[in-house]
């Protein structure tokens, strides 16, 4: 189990990924509209990624539990999918 170093460590980080996405809309000159989205979803990627590895503990658990997490979010995402191209 991770100490409470660990955990403020991975809390720096999404605080720090927070303001990175804050900086990719705030920086017009440098990052225009869909550069600030792309870079916005990566770092939500990233985001879920520490949450669900380090809060939600994921990462002590056995690889089978990780598998069925992953293809959950991915029928998630085919379920997105599916009500945006229905609602069009």
């Amino acid at each position: 189990m991770a100490g409470v170093r660990t955990y403020t460590l991975i809390y720096i980080a999404l605080i720090a990924l927070a303001t990175g996405k804050f900086v990719f809309f705030e920086l017009d000159q440098i990052f225009n509209y869909t550069m600030a989205i792309g870079g916005t979803l990566i770092l939500a990627v990233i985001k879920v990624g520490l949450i669900a590895a380090f809060f939600m503990h994921l990462r002590d658990e056995p690889r089978s539990i990780s598998y069925l997490m992953v293809t959950a979010v991915f029928m998630v995402f085919l379920l997105v999918l599916a009500a945006g191209y229905s609602i069009q």
